[in-house]
């Protein structure tokens, strides 16, 4: 299994917490073209020296993992977000727009997983857990609101927004007007 990356009891330093972000950020943008990227390249595109990332990320496997993962945390932290800034109907459509971003790049990093799968490691064992939760959290605001059916099961959801991107990606305008169409099955009789 990769090695997980560093952790330890103090938080890390403001300084600290941005190169590693910056390292997650630029390793999605490498593993999205091709699972070739050099660790090196990765660093140089974050702006922060290969000690740097080998301190975050002592493998390519955990690398990968943790962007993988920090991506789908993005993904499921923004239902929160989007709930205090719109209405919860409001909030479900602008989260689907950013479910089908994050399978476009779950998709394009599909190599780079497969070799993190390879040497043993799970990238996705909290992920249909997590995605459920923050649909669960979002179907249930837009119930209390009447905005959005009750009998809405964030799983059947999650299935059909995971169909949803099997055909079709972000920008692609036909995305939108599906997931258009699914709102509207979610919308109160």
């Amino acid at each position: 299994m990769p090695s997980e990356p560093r952790t330890s009891a103090r938080p890390l330093r403001a300084d600290a917490r941005r190169n590693r972000e910056r390292v997650l950020q630029a390793a999605v943008r490498a593993f999205a073209e091709g699972s070739e990227a050099t660790l090196e390249a990765i660093a140089k595109d974050a702006g922060v020296g290969i000690g740097t990332l080998y301190r975050h990320f002592p493998t390519r496997e955990a690398l990968v993992e943790a962007a993988y993962r920090n991506e789908l945390g993005r993904l499921c932290d923004a239902a929160a977000e989007l709930l205090d800034e719109l209405p919860p109907d409001q909030a479900l459509r602008a989260w689907m727009d950013r479910f089908v971003a994050y399978m476009s790049t779950k998709r394009d990093m599909a190599e780079a997983l497969r070799q993190v799968i390879a040497s043993g490691g799970d990238p996705f064992a909290e992920s249909r857990d997590r995605m459920a939760a923050a649909l669960n959290d979002l179907l249930s605001a837009g119930a209390a609101a009447g905005t959005l059916r009750p009998d809405a099961d964030p799983s059947d959801v999650l299935v059909a927004l995971a169909g949803i991107t099997q055909t079709v990606t972000a920008p692609d305008p036909q995305a939108g007007r599906i997931l258009d169409l699914l709102m509207d099955g979610l919308r109160p009789r």
